[in-house]
């Protein structure tokens, strides 16, 4: 017996019966492997790409934040996992799969963040959402055109840890909670380190219910969602700990991530995306080869699409400055 075929054993006999026990498959099939599951395998795909290794230079919430404590959308990303681990390990889930969803979810986020988003959602015919970018990092662009070959599962996850499709397993659904409850404490907390919140400010009835501390409200909202949850075929909260969350949430909408303080930000990030999409639209041949031949495939949009998306927001910036701005004058 393979070390694979013992953890498939072991798993059997562990895992819920609502828990996601194995693949449909993958799109190319390929023979298993003697050591890992395939979960596994594509957890390992994801963590040895190029996507994710450029999410340690995109932004999460602040802008090229000059402290060494900010998130970014790497940071933000683990931060997902371990959530989402300690939800799947709780109530008897496939922790593999839902690390390789936490994990490969972001991928095809833009330089900015979510200013980056709105900006080639504004630019592309039939819109942008970064979940579907996601998914077409691991279907499409990644390891030279030919895609990571994850199993539908995985896929799945991604695609559908946002927006309104729902994922059609519980470890999507994992996944799911933990990036609204990663984001909502940690871009509180990176807020009340950037003097953008005071701690006066925050709503007193949410704080009452989830804690007061950082640590406090991740554990309160965890530890809500496993006590609702444990032995049952979904995922969920407390209607009092549910309502909480949301509170919070409308508070960091208006006082966050649309509040007037990033506006001008804002505008130049979205006036770089703009320029840069604009730019390769009519000069396309400067574009890497992999994104000319996507150009001849699928149309020009697509592929310039793909390649300002793949952007960090360095590379962005002195793309922008290198075709904009005279080089005696250019900062980097």
């Amino acid at each position: 017996m393979t070390i694979r075929e013992e953890l498939e054993q072991q798993q059997e006999q562990y895992l819920a019966p609502y828990a996601t026990h194995g693949t449909k498959g993958r799109e190319h099939p390929i023979a298993p492997c003697d050591m890992r599951t395939d979960f596994q395998r594509d957890r390992d795909r994801i963590i040895h790409c190029k996507s994710f290794r450029r999410l340690k230079y995109k932004t999460q919430v602040f802008l090229s934040p000059e402290g060494d404590h900010y998130r970014t959308r790497l940071t933000h990303t683990l931060e997902v996992s371990q959530i989402a681990r300690t939800l799947a390990r709780s109530l008897r889930l496939n922790e593999d799969l839902t690390e390789a969803i936490a994990l490969g979810h972001d991928l095809g986020h833009t330089p900015f963040g979510h200013i980056g988003e709105r900006s080639l959602d504004s630019l592309m015919p039939d819109g942008f959402q970064h979940n579907k970018q996601s998914l077409r990092m691991v279907e499409v662009l990644e390891n030279g055109g030919k895609g990571l070959n994850l199993t539908w599962e995985v896929r799945d996850g991604i695609l559908c840890h946002s927006g309104k499709q729902l994922p059609a397993t519980l470890e999507g659904h994992c996944v799911r909670l933990a990036d609204r409850i990663a984001y909502l404490n940690h871009d509180l907390d990176d807020a009340l380190r950037g003097g953008v919140l005071k701690p006066f400010e925050l709503p007193a009835d949410c704080l009452k219910v989830l804690g007061k501390e950082h640590g406090e409200r991740i554990n309160t909202m965890i530890l809500d969602i496993i006590s609702v949850s444990r032995g049952k075929a979904e995922i969920a909260m407390s209607p009092l700990v549910q309502s909480a969350m949301d509170g919070l949430r409308e508070f960091m909408f208006e006082k966050v991530y649309r509040d007037a303080w990033r506006a001008a930000e804002e505008l130049r990030c979205d006036h770089v995306v703009t320029a840069l999409f604009e730019y390769y639209m009519k000069h396309p041949g400067e574009m890497p080869e992999e994104f000319l031949l996507i150009g001849y495939q699928e149309g020009m949009e697509r592929a310039v699409c793909d390649f300002v998306s793949c952007m960090t927001d360095r590379y962005a910036i002195r793309d922008y400055q290198k075709i904009f701005v005279p080089s005696g004058f250019a900062t980097f």
